[in-house]
């Protein structure tokens, strides 16, 4: 028990600090290309302040003049009209997260619409930064994380009681197995690792998926 219970800890440590890429595997939706996401709320507030500086940090030292150069021209075409505002607007946003991800090597496939769903891992994990408190966090992903475990161990078993039977019985067991083995494998890996940055998130969980 002891050692089954540092191993839901380790990984709970590893999948929050990548963005939960292992025990949410079907969602894995970026954050940051959203219209109410972290970014475009920066942007705006830069613009409302015509102040580019909350943006900068979003993006790596080589974008940054381009981003100021963005800026400056989103404020001279935005003040014409409030239909200009907004298509100066929205094409600082696109620049700003177009940019960032590319510094995070990660592909832009466009903004997506606010209230795009971003999966409850990270709703839960901007909860934790809005209210200062990670216990709920911790709970909710502990708790994936042990059902994953148990729910490929349990097959992994199941299957191994049927190996002998025949070849096909034999593969299943051992495709259930590897699964299994792989899932774990991932968990500790994150949990010694350093996080990867959202471009590497898929060859990460494309790993241990096979």
């Amino acid at each position: 028990m002891g050692k089954g219970k540092n191993l839901v800890q380790m990984a709970v440590i590893g999948l929050v600090s990548i963005g939960f890429c292992l025990a949410f595997s079907g969602l894995i939706y970026s954050h940051c290309d959203t219209l109410d996401g972290p970014v475009v709320k920066a942007a705006k507030l830069a613009l409302e302040k015509g102040n580019v500086t909350p943006v900068l940090k979003w993006v790596r030292p080589k974008y940054e003049d381009e981003i100021r150069e963005a800026f400056e021209k989103t404020l001279a075409v935005r003040v014409e009209s409030p239909e200009a505002e907004e298509l100066a607007d929205m094409y600082f946003f696109e620049t700003l997260v177009r940019l960032h991800r590319e510094g995070e090597g990660a592909p832009y496939m466009g903004l997506k619409p606010a209230g795009t769903d971003v999966g409850p891992a990270v709703v839960e994990a901007d909860k934790a930064i809005d209210t200062g408190s990670v216990n709920s966090l911790i709970k909710k992903v502990t708790e994936a994380v042990a059902t994953g475990i148990r729910e490929r161990f349990n097959q992994a078993i199941e299957k191994k009681k049927h190996q002998d039977e025949s070849v096909e019985a034999g593969r299943e067991y051992v495709e259930a197995y590897t699964e299994f083995i792989h899932y774990v494998e991932g968990l500790h890996e994150a949990a010694r690792g350093p996080a990867p940055h959202h471009g590497e998130m898929e060859g990460v969980r494309s790993k241990h998926m096979h």
